[in-house]
């Protein structure tokens, strides 16, 4: 798993390239914490080279986009591989989380 992160103005893009499973999610999880910790309060999950997620690695989304939520922050996701956007809808995270096909459309969602 590797992870890169990048500002946009006020936006956080965290990219995830690699697998979102049991053995990398605490990487993810410890991440997107430390930017919530920070009062981030827009963040988008740019997954275009992100090649697997599991059960795991959903929860940590959910987590993070809670804390979001609760913070009155938003967390986006752009770039769902055909297969990562396949489990999305069966596990119905489709409907919880903002999902935009490309980079450039989510960040201008938080415009």
């Amino acid at each position: 798993m590797i992870i890169n992160t990048e500002n946009e103005g006020n936006i956080i893009i965290l990219s995830l390239s690699g697998r979102l499973d049991t053995m990398h999610f605490p990487l993810v999880d410890k991440e997107l914490a430390s930017l919530i910790e920070k009062n981030n309060k827009e963040i988008v999950l740019d997954c275009k080279d992100l090649d697997y997620i599991s059960s795991s690695g959903l929860r940590v989304l959910l987590k993070a986009l809670k804390q979001m939520e609760a913070g009155k922050g938003r967390l986006t996701i752009c770039n769902l591989q055909p297969q990562i956007a396949q489990i999305f809808k069966i596990s119905g995270f489709d409907r919880l989380f903002e999902i935009y096909p490309a980079k450039k459309e989510a960040v201008a969602s938080y415009l």
